[in-house]
């Protein structure tokens, strides 16, 4: 009979690292809470500590505020806000 892998996700990983992490329980407590091996439990928290630093560059440059073309937002605003000012006073000329 072929048993399938199980599929963890990265939010399950995550919480299980940070659970070892906290150290208020053992890998094998944690092992048999969460039913995963504690090697890869280990390497859970190995790969989370690696990676902890990515979390805190990605903070400092944010590549979709580096994308956006401020003069063009700008001249869109200053459109937009001559276009309500135009229909107000159309409005009030109207009655409406």
């Amino acid at each position: 009979m072929k048993t399938t892998r199980r599929k963890h996700s990265a939010a399950f990983k995550a919480r299980v690292a940070i659970e070892a992490l906290k150290e208020r329980e053992s890998l094998a407590e944690l092992s048999t809470k969460y039913e995963v091996s504690q090697s890869q439990i280990s390497k859970w928290k190995q790969s989370f500590i690696e990676g902890s630093s990515s979390v805190f560059e990605k903070m400092t440059k944010d590549p979709e505020v580096e994308g956006i073309d401020s003069e063009r937002l700008y001249a869109k605003i200053g459109r937009l806000e001559l276009e309500n000012e135009y229909l107000k006073k159309n409005l009030k000329k109207l009655g409406l």
